[in-house]
């Protein structure tokens, strides 16, 4: 969960919250509650986190999976410039500065894929200008090496294509609408659900306590389910790219590029 989401991912929670125990004020205030506090609403509650809790263990496959992803992408592009690398370093007249460049270039095309500041065709069209390079080098090299380059291009091509099908990909959005229809009938219910003769102070920490529970809930697996959302101003979620952010710091000194560190 990266450091600037976590913010706005609690402060989103706490403010519907709040809202939700405003409207249990007033409607406390104005003595409008007319439903009373039984059995069948606490079951309703149970069946719903109950439903959460499958949405959830569905999301945290995918999730774990996507936390390997980044490490495996950034071990492609670090492979095939290696590879690259003993060609130039085993024929010196070897020209590989263009092809070390490419996979440079294409690292940091990847990294801009992912906070969507450039779309999926280019991001593609810098793997499959691999290929160029790659038969380029095979005036200097045998054939095997070149093989290698290859099939170092298509896992990072079956990397990527699986990034974007998780990113892409609601989990059951059925599931979704159904949990999102009961915690938001809930949530009207903990609004006028009367509990007396209880006293207030009582009923509205119980009632801020489930409002918690539920929203947190169904917003973090919505969260959990893109674990890729970069680009979403309150994803708090997402898997780390530090070992892409320090791949491409590592690839570009290769390639003789200035050295920066990814914004």
């Amino acid at each position: 969960m990266h450091l600037t989401g976590r913010p706005r991912f609690l402060a989103r929670v706490f403010a519907v919250v709040a809202l939700i125990l405003g409207a249990k004020v007033i409607t406390h205030l104005l003595a409008f509650e007319p439903i009373s506090l039984n059995a069948l609403f606490s079951g309703i509650i149970a069946a719903n986190v109950f439903l959460m809790g499958f949405l959830l263990s569905g999301v945290l496959a995918d999730y774990k999976e996507s936390e390997r992803l980044p490490g495996e992408l950034s071990a492609c592009l670090e492979n095939m410039a290696q590879e690259v690398r003993g060609i130039g370093i085993t024929k010196p007249e070897a020209n590989v500065t263009p092809c070390l460049a490419a996979i440079s270039t294409l690292a940091g095309t990847i990294h801009d894929w992912f906070y969507k500041k450039t779309d999926t065709d280019t991001m593609l069209g810098g793997i499959d200008d691999l290929t160029v390079q790659f038969e380029g080098l095979q005036q200097w090299t045998q054939g095997t090496f070149v093989a290698r380059l290859k099939q170092e291009q298509s896992n990072l091509r079956r990397s990527m294509t699986r990034i974007q099908i998780i990113r892409d990909t609601d989990f059951v959005q059925s599931g979704y609408l159904l949990a999102d229809m009961i915690t938001a009938l809930l949530l009207v219910g903990l609004v006028l659900i009367q509990m007396d003769p209880r006293p207030f102070y009582e009923a509205m920490f119980t009632s801020g306590v489930i409002a918690f529970l539920l929203i947190f809930l169904i917003t973090l697996i919505r969260d959990l389910d893109n674990p890729f959302g970069y680009y979403e101003k309150y994803s708090g979620a997402d898997v780390t790219l530090q070992p892409l952010e320090d791949s491409m710091v590592r690839l570009a000194k290769l390639a003789g590029k200035d050295v920066r560190k990814p914004d």
